[in-house]
């Protein structure tokens, strides 16, 4: 595909965002492609480095914010109309809760991951303050040496599981994370339109 081409699948791709968006995010590629071009590439082969339109859409759509998209998408491109006027406001009983269902839904999602998160933090702390006491308790020598040792074992052994359930939770987070990063991205995508177009 050449320039051309690339610039104008790229600018359909994004057609939901605002015209400053698409034009800064075209200009931007043009740029890149008319570099490599400079640096002795072909048309194609610089168009064919960047990837997929899909890839870079993708790329694009995480750099904007969710807020202006959905601003862009629900500000009217022209007046509404008298008649347009009164369905809206005949149908706001059925438009207002289903609207509203949807900002709950996903603000439940977003919240449950951070629950899960601090959940999983929390719980690695507490076994963690489980360890300290055990060595605590073993200092004050309950029930002689004997004691002394149980209590500094089990200390010990909660702050290994401790410091293992932290690295083992840092990569849930990390999926967690992505996996809602994925869910924002999509909702932008659908608020976006715009189809797969392969290079």
């Amino acid at each position: 595909m050449n320039k051309a081409e690339f610039t104008q699948q790229l600018t359909n791709s994004l057609a939901g965002l605002s015209q400053y968006d698409i034009n800064r995010s075209v200009d931007y590629y043009t740029e890149m492609i008319d570099d490599r071009v400079e640096d002795g590439m072909t048309e194609e082969d610089a168009v064919a480095a960047l990837g997929s339109i899909d890839e870079i859409r993708s790329k694009i759509l995480e750099e904007v914010p969710i807020t202006k998209i959905v601003k862009e998408k629900m500000t009217p491109k022209r007046s509404f109309g008298a008649g347009e006027i009164v369905l809206l406001a005949l149908g706001a009983p059925l438009w207002i809760p289903l609207l509203l269902a949807g900002i709950v839904v996903i603000l439940a999602i977003y919240i449950s991951f951070w629950s899960i998160i601090f959940s999983l933090y929390v719980a690695d702390l507490s076994v963690f303050i489980s360890g300290l006491a055990g060595l605590i308790v073993a200092a004050i020598k309950p029930g002689g040496p004997f004691g002394a040792l149980f209590y500094a074992g089990c200390g010990i052994a909660l702050i290994g599981v401790a410091i293992l359930l932290f690295f083992g939770f840092n990569q849930v987070t990390k999926g967690l994370l992505y996996i809602s990063k994925m869910i924002i991205l999509g909702i932008k995508k659908l608020f976006v339109g715009g189809g797969k177009n392969e290079t």
